[in-house]
């Protein structure tokens, strides 16, 4: 049962065929491409959504063409595509590209949201982790919690109040003279700094399973400012270190508290901050006081790509869950 599936959220054009089993089990991943368009957006030190849309434009096709590896498009029993949240630009490129190719061949089409997606990447390398779980989506656009019950059976537990994770990390890094993207930059240099040199806050947020990572961002502003310039690279180190540990604190918290909540047996890390080395440390730690089943895709999975949305789409087909021609994506799409 061959899926083709498209990912054109942000600024990777991504494109994924995936061969999937009627009774279940893991998939076998034919092709998962990605075209990054990281060299395009680091000289403005983040993404430019024109820039973004114009590059998906220039790259779906030939994308496409190279995740199918041969495969004819009637072969397909299904079309996925990503149809947001995201870039409503970038967006619009994938889910057109969808519409074209159900309508002329006649193949169903299936509309994922991104986020469903991130909590789906568990599964695509193998059986994933037993209902209920705790699912942690920590990307640059999103951080929430959900308590995954069955599939596409998602409720949120928490959500970001302003900032997500992965953009406090580019824009700290960007403070720092770091480049873009941050993330890894911020994940390298912190190994070599020392996390306790600063005590910068964290947002507990009291009562929720929300995140807030704004403050957070400020103090750093704010600390840099009583420092003179150019900073010396010790500095820098223990600036990165204390930041990220403000940030995986938090993060590694709440998933303590929303699986005592839930009593769920299992707990997913997933989204592009999910491959940071500390956090999967931290996490796996975490894991082995609680008792609790961890999963963590590899860093392919973690960052955008279509391979996720196919899991998505591959539920909803077998659910009947189909998206008709009239589909549009949407930049908010609560899940």
């Amino acid at each position: 049962m061959l899926i083709l599936a498209i990912d054109t959220s942000c600024d990777d054009t991504s494109a994924s065929l995936m061969d999937f089993k009627a009774e279940g089990g893991a998939p076998r991943i034919i092709s998962n491409v990605v075209s990054s368009q990281a060299e395009i957006h680091s000289k403005y030190g983040g993404i430019v959504p024109e820039l973004a849309s114009r590059r998906h434009n220039e790259m779906i096709w030939p994308v496409v063409s190279e995740a199918m590896c041969g495969a004819a498009l009637e072969e397909l029993a299904a079309i996925a595509v990503c149809v947001g949240p995201g870039l409503i630009g970038s967006l619009l490129v994938g889910c057109s590209f969808a519409k074209a190719v159900s309508y002329s061949k006649k193949i169903p089409l299936a509309g994922v949201n991104h986020l469903e997606g991130h909590i789906l990447s568990v599964f695509i390398e193998g059986a994933g982790p037993g209902f209920p779980y705790v699912s942690l989506v920590v990307s640059g656009g999103h951080t929430s919690l959900y308590l995954v019950e069955g599939f596409l059976r998602y409720r949120q537990l928490g959500k970001s109040r302003d900032d997500a994770a992965g953009e406090a990390y580019d824009k700290v890094a960007k403070l720092l003279g770091l480049g873009y993207p941050g993330g890894p930059r911020i994940d390298r240099l912190a190994a070599e700094g020392d996390p306790g040199a600063i005590r910068f806050p964290r947002a507990w947020l009291p009562g929720t399973l929300d995140f807030s990572f704004s403050g957070l961002k400020t103090a750093v502003v704010n600390f840099l400012k009583g420092q003179s310039r150019p900073y010396g690279q010790g500095l820098v180190r223990d600036v990165a270190a204390s930041f990220q540990a403000a940030v995986l604190d938090v993060l590694m918290r709440k998933c303590q508290w929303a699986v005592k909540k839930t009593g769920a047996g299992n707990l997913a890390v997933t989204g592009g901050v999910a491959s940071n080395n500390a956090l999967k440390n931290g996490m796996n730690e975490l894991a082995l006081k609680m008792d609790t089943g961890l999963f963590i895709p590899s860093p392919a999975f973690c960052t955008d790509n279509a391979a996720m949305i196919a899991v998505g789409g591959f539920h909803r087909f077998g659910a009947g869950r189909l998206a008709k021609l009239d589909l549009n994506p949407k930049a908010s799409l609560p899940l």
